[in-house]
């Protein structure tokens, strides 16, 4: 039986909404990043966290993220602030993007097209900080960022089957 209180439940729930969404509806059978996609969601979307993802961040603040993420001067320190930057871009581009219409940028700054771009950028960059034996890594990192659209496309995919229901 469904519990909410079971957090199995609710990793379950949205492993098999992606799933659907992008392998049935949009015909993508890539496991890992499905995967990674999944998790994404359960990440951000999980109760005791959705306080503090509630809005979100303004283009700058993206972008001020990404010089501090710069500044680490440690690798893996880096690898995953330029990870965190993907992961909370695509989950607004692909979930959210009217949200990101509605918060503050420089004058004729496309916001959407910013996080997009930005969000790209933190994957190929994470990827490229991965340690040499993190081979499987590095490559979901690059696909991230290659397909990034795609991953776009497939969570404002489940945002649609989710609204079915």
């Amino acid at each position: 039986m469904f519990s909410a209180r079971d957090p199995s439940d609710i990793d379950r729930f949205f492993r098999g909404l992606t799933e659907y969404a992008f392998h049935t509806r949009l015909g993508v059978v890539d496991p890992p990043l499905v995967d990674y996609v999944s998790l994404l969601l359960v990440r951000f979307l999980r109760i005791d966290t959705a306080a503090a993802k509630t809005a979100a961040p303004p283009v700058t603040d993206v972008v001020s993220l990404f010089v501090e993420a710069a500044g680490h001067p440690e690798p893996d320190e880096a690898r995953e602030e330029y990870r965190h930057i993907g992961d909370v871009t695509l989950f607004w581009s692909g979930l959210y993007p009217e949200a990101l219409r509605r918060i503050e940028a420089p004058s004729r700054v496309d916001r959407l097209a910013a996080y997009r771009s930005t969000g790209k950028r933190a994957y190929r960059l994470a990827a490229t900080l991965e340690p040499i034996d993190a081979d499987e890594e590095r490559r979901l990192l690059e696909r991230l960022s290659d397909d990034y659209d795609l991953c776009v496309e497939g969570l404002a995919e489940v945002r649609r089957i989710w609204g079915e229901g």
